[in-house]
């Protein structure tokens, strides 16, 4: 239970950080997402799309996460080591 919470506790700690998105680039993104929603979901293809859409979000997720090695390894041209690391 104890690696469950240190992971959890990793995980929001790099979802929070403002090394890995700014704060203009979060603000921007849901912007873009809230008005596409707005649009497009009476269409009879949103939900279809919403889904691939996060499949595709958690399966890049869960490749960088591999190719940190758990948010412990920097990996993608920057070293991003302390959005991860306690202080």
């Amino acid at each position: 239970m104890n690696s469950l919470r240190c992971s959890v506790r990793r995980e929001v700690r790099v979802t929070f950080s403002l090394r890995a998105q700014s704060l203009g680039f979060r603000i921007a993104k849901w912007t873009v997402f809230v008005t596409l929603v707005h649009f497009y979901w009476r269409q009879p293809w949103f939900w279809r799309c919403l889904s691939v859409a996060a499949m595709l979000g958690l399966a890049s997720h869960l490749f960088y996460r591999c190719k940190t090695r758990g948010w412990t390894r920097p990996w993608g041209g920057w070293n991003d080591l302390d959005t991860a690391n306690p202080r």
